[in-house]
């Protein structure tokens, strides 16, 4: 069997893995989990969205009429709408688990499948594990799906369609203060990529004195020829836009509004490392709490020396939320989050949520009442300097895992750029820290055939002799 989750769920090119009948055995495979989740005597409910791709809204359908044919009631929103949304509502309705159709930041020729727990978090690795047993149990047996009906499915009531956003909104206003952002009055453009986080920023900030203007919301399931993923190189219509409107900030969602990046007034863009260390901040100092703090190996080291100011438990896992999520469910974490983006805080559920932490950005902004880049400078003074870069190297083909560890480990060097190596360590790939506290991780992507390289160091000279070190062993693999 070739379907296979990744770090968040399944992703493939759309019709190529990506099928109709692949994502039927998937859904199946998921609904033989529920049902046992569930035991006998039980009916399940399960929550399903999807995002703005290319078919994305009939794959969804297509899931739905597999879970009514195992007797499952598929709650299915009316319209794309953000993962957050999504999983929020799976707590919301005490579902027994979320679907969503997306692959996220991914290039448009992907779609996936996220799996959401009962929780209403990314679903752990075991679990994510029991359903690839199902499939692979199906496809011993040759056992197809089954599958209702559309419209019989709902004049059963075993197909529900609804809206997540009002719930989802609600909640959101508990976590943010919507009167401190009003009192900003800050002018916000809100970059929805094209993706199912269209209008959610504009619509919490109706009722507050900022403006809202809003790019690249309406449906193109091609995102306009880019990766809806909120990084530099991606912005530029942002930046444009910051300019045209003179605004005071740009926040940017994700395919699937699961993450977050911004740009200032300047027209610089600011990355989830600043936003981490800043949210970070402000909910200690400002509203005073405590608690675990959670991050990705590959995210930034000005998260550490905070949370060594504040005498805090840090905790690192592996790349991906389901990790973070996991430590969510178990502890009292205050925020966790990763480079890419994905970020949560306390009181909300174990996800990443990009316009969540777009809103906390705002309050950040409008309690200190000072521009973006200011804050930026303010964070870099007191916990950096701190430089970072990624690249994404294309692979002809796989990597495998396990060799690329054994043999960065092995042939780790003394020093990179005249810094002396401290440690090698391989909790996700192999990350090489340095005597200044710069560091180098070379990794495989859990949902693309790419190698990806970060480097984070006090100097951009610093960043760039890692990322060339990184490329050259990493072309080698």
């Amino acid at each position: 069997m070739s379907i296979r989750f990744g770090t968040d769920g399944w992703r493939a090119v759309i019709s190529d893995t990506f099928t109709y009948n692949n994502l039927r055995l998937v859904a199946q495979a998921i609904a033989d989990y529920v049902r046992d989740e569930a035991g006998n005597g039980q009916s399940p409910e399960v929550v399903i969205g999807f995002d703005t791709r290319f078919l994305s809204d009939r794959y969804a359908a297509e899931i739905a009429r597999v879970m009514a044919g195992n007797g499952i009631v598929a709650w299915l929103t009316r319209a794309d709408a953000p993962t957050p949304a999504i999983s929020f509502n799976v707590l919301k309705k005490q579902a027994a688990a979320g679907i969503m159709v997306t692959a996220s930041h991914n290039p448009p020729r992907y779609n996936g499948v996220k799996l959401k727990a009962a929780y209403g978090g990314a679903a752990l690795p075991q679990q994510a594990r029991r359903v690839e047993h199902y499939l692979e149990e199906a496809e011993a047996q040759a056992r197809g799906p089954n599958i209702m009906d559309y419209q019989r499915a709902l004049d059963q009531g075993l197909i529900r369609k609804f809206d997540p956003a009002w719930a989802y909104y609600e909640h959101l206003g508990t976590l943010v203060d919507l009167d401190a952002i009003s009192t900003g009055e800050l002018r916000v453009v809100a970059d929805a990529m094209y993706g199912s986080g269209r209008g959610c920023i504009a619509e919490m900030l109706s009722r507050t004195r900022c403006q809202v203007h809003e790019i690249r919301g309406e449906m193109n399931p091609g995102f306009g020829g880019i990766h809806p993923e909120p990084i530099a190189k991606y912005l530029n219509a942002l930046v444009a836009a910051i300019g045209a409107y003179h605004a005071d900030v740009g926040l940017a969602t994700d395919g699937d509004a699961d993450r977050i990046g911004a740009v200032d007034a300047h027209g610089s863009f600011v990355d989830p490392h600043h936003i981490f260390a800043l949210a970070l901040r402000y909910l200690v100092e400002k509203r005073g709490w405590k608690g675990m703090v959670i991050k990705t190996v590959s995210t930034t080291m000005m998260v550490d020396r905070l949370a060594a100011k504040y005498d805090l438990p840090l905790q690192e896992t592996p790349v991906g939320f389901n990790y973070i999520a996991d430590y969510m469910l178990q502890n009292d974490v205050l925020i966790g989050g990763e480079e890419s983006g994905g970020i949560g805080i306390k009181g909300h559920i174990p996800e990443g949520d990009g316009i969540l932490m777009g809103l906390l950005l705002l309050e950040i902004m409008a309690d200190a009442g000072a521009p973006l880049h200011e804050l930026v400078a303010d964070i870099q003074q007191e916990a950096g300097p701190a430089c970072y870069a990624r690249t994404d190297l294309r692979l002809r083909q796989s990597v495998v895992k396990r060799e690329m560890v054994a043999r960065l480990t092995s042939d780790a060097p003394s020093s990179i750029g005249g810094v002396a190596i401290r440690e090698v360590d391989t909790v996700d790939g192999v990350r090489y820290r340095l005597e200044d506290e710069s560091w180098l991780l070379i990794r495989p992507s859990g949902t693309e055939p790419v190698l990806r390289v970060y480097a984070e160091a006090p100097t951009e000279q610093g960043v760039k002799a890692l990322l060339d070190y990184g490329e050259q062993v990493a072309k080698c693999s």
